[in-house]
């Protein structure tokens, strides 16, 4: 039986939320398909490989997790993002995940021409860029030209905040992602999706373990912090701090490798 105090939670969720867009899109080669057509207005684009939640590590600074992260048919890849504050979705973050997805490709001793060409594609809940248009396509561009660069790289932003009552392809789809009823969803491929995880049995049991596995991690993150918060302002060990907060001596060699 699923636990009822997650229900409610699941009930809500809406795809813009990005617990619920990677639930959907895991694994999911057909509906990522789907949207990456409608964004690039590429109608025979063919997905091979989705996974979302994706770690790419960097040894040298800040490593990245990828929301959605797919490959096509030609080799081209694709980071799809789902953001509802601003401050996740500046132009530096957008560049960093670019970045990043070449660093994730290019291996030692391999030529620059062999990267494959990138997509960073932000779906927002407001308009971050504040122009007003429904989409922005960010290119490289030589200023004494006006020529594309041609490096490969490609930044998209889609904006969520601009109503479109036209009926369009990506005017529904923007709409779909603010939907928490699946009914109420005009890309009728999208809403089955959202329907298994939010109404099916075996669909809501998963949900229920991801809400249950993304509240141990919030309480974990909050745990460290209070941690780390002791340490600083009473000058405790981590074996003091740890101790103060009643964290029981079996949990203790887990939260010391995590502080």
């Amino acid at each position: 039986m699923p636990n009822e105090k997650y229900l409610e939670t699941i009930k809500k969720f809406r795809l813009i939320d990005d617990t619920f867009f990677s639930a959907c899109f895991d694994n999911n080669e057909e509906d990522v398909e789907y949207i990456l057509r409608i964004i690039l207005d590429k109608p025979n684009l063919k997905v091979l490989k989705v996974q979302t939640q994706k770690s790419v590590e960097n040894m040298y600074g800040r490593s990245v997790r990828f929301d959605v992260f797919a490959t096509d048919d030609s080799g081209k890849l694709y980071n799809i993002e789902v953001q509802r504050t601003d401050a996740g979705a500046v132009p530096t973050r957008a560049r960093y995940n670019s970045v990043m997805l070449d660093y994730h490709k290019l291996k030692k001793k391999a030529k620059f021409n062999e990267l494959p060409e990138t997509f960073v594609i932000f779906i927002t809940e407001h308009d971050v860029l504040k122009d007003g248009e429904q989409i922005y396509h960010v290119e490289r561009v030589v200023r004494e030209t006006n020529k594309l660069f041609g490096d490969g790289t490609h930044i998209i932003y889609v904006n969520g905040s601009y109503k479109d009552e036209s009926g369009s392809a990506l005017g529904d789809l923007v709409h779909d992602f603010f939907c928490a009823n699946p009914a109420d969803m005009k890309h009728r491929q999208l809403a089955k999706r959202v329907s298994f995880l939010k109404e099916n049995k075996q669909g809501v049991r998963k949900m229920c373990k991801l809400v249950e596995e993304l509240q141990d991690e919030r309480e974990k993150e909050t745990l460290i912090r209070s941690i780390r918060n002791l340490m600083e302002t009473l000058n405790l060990t981590v074996k003091q701090a740890m101790d103060a907060l009643k964290i029981p001596d079996d949990k203790q060699k887990e939260y010391l490798a995590l502080v």
